[in-house]
């Protein structure tokens, strides 16, 4: 077991500080539900920034995980290669973004969970159903004898 990263996010940002680090998708406990297998991991950059008056954080992830398709329910190879820009503001103060589709922000905190930060960008970051793309699923229903659409049936007698 490792030692979980901590960071003062304010000071983190504006001494433009940076924290790399890789992850296995394993140690990543809400992304359960979705993984069809827990393989795979995840090489993260946290960087501090400000722009203009305001403290950032930039997050890049990079790697994959295995979800499961919600077609077949088989396993689907999902690389994973996000960039995210986060917005640093005292709690009081973020109901002034909540409706701006342009800034995502979070609260500054002295002791942010570096860890929790990465896995709460990977859950937004990932599809709701992610899926093979079309015919490259196995099907559903293996072994089991496909039968004519009866739509099939009746737009041939059309003809």
């Amino acid at each position: 077991m490792f030692a979980r990263p901590f960071i003062d996010s304010v000071d983190f940002a504006r001494n433009g500080r940076e924290i790399r680090g890789e992850i296995a998708v394993s140690e990543l406990s809400r992304l359960g539900d979705v993984l069809a297998n827990s393989g795979g991991s995840l090489t993260y950059i946290v960087s501090g920034f400000r722009e203009g008056d305001s403290d950032m954080l930039g997050i890049s992830l990079q790697g994959s995980c295995t979800l499961k398709c919600q077609r077949c329910l088989g396993e689907l190879e999902y690389p994973v290669d996000m960039t995210s820009r986060l917005l640093l503001l005292p709690a009081d103060r973020l109901g002034e973004v909540e409706d701006d589709d342009e800034v995502d922000a979070i609260e500054a905190d002295p002791r942010l969970d570096v860890l929790a930060l990465i896995e709460e960008e990977l859950v937004l970051g990932l599809p709701f159903a992610p899926r093979h793309p079309e015919g490259k699923c196995a099907a559903a229903t293996n072994g089991l004898q496909q039968k004519a659409s009866p739509f099939a049936v009746l737009a041939g007698l059309k003809k």
